[in-house]
């Protein structure tokens, strides 16, 4: 097995885990009254995640593998766990609101209101990247930034309708 195929391989299983992590917390979430918005856009990201990542087996099982925009990507690793380790059982890969609950404010939200959004754009650029398919990384990055265009519009939405009820229950 090729080092670019066992990179695949664990970042196949890091997908699949956060898979089943959300959907764990996501039924989490609803059974506490959360609700999901924007699921008709649902499929249409787990569509451009699935065919990057078919896409990167299908050419780059048996590259070479280029060590700087590798380590790039590895170290974004500690961003995503940052994130989430800051939403904790609020983490999912769908757009769900908890009425009530407050906005994450902390971590890497300080800084910037979409950082998953941000780390998963570089990782679909840099894996590519790393795998010397740079047409792929341009291809995957444009599919994803149509994605990310909807679901931030909806997601913003979402939130500003969660923070704005929030508000009015404050004292």
């Amino acid at each position: 097995m090729s080092f670019a195929a066992v990179i695949l391989a664990l970042v196949t299983l890091q997908r699949i885990g956060e898979l089943i992590l959300s959907r764990y917390n996501t039924a989490r979430l609803k059974a506490r009254g959360a609700i999901e918005i924007g699921a008709d856009h649902y499929p249409l990201v787990v569509s451009v995640h699935a065919a990057w990542l078919m896409a990167l087996w299908v050419f780059g099982r048996d590259q070479d593998v280029n060590l700087v925009a590798l380590s790039l990507f590895v170290a974004l690793q500690g961003f995503r766990l940052w994130i989430l380790a800051t939403l904790g059982p609020r983490w999912t890969t769908r757009i769900i609101v908890l009425p009530g609950e407050p906005l994450i404010t902390s971590g890497p939200y300080r800084y910037y209101s979409h950082p998953n959004y941000a780390v998963v754009a570089a990782e679909i650029a840099l894996l590519p990247l790393a795998l010397h398919l740079p047409l792929l990384a341009l291809t995957f990055t444009g599919l994803n930034a149509a994605v990310l265009a909807i679901r931030i519009r909806v997601e913003s939405r979402a939130l500003a309708a969660v923070s704005g009820q929030f508000a009015r229950r404050s004292p």
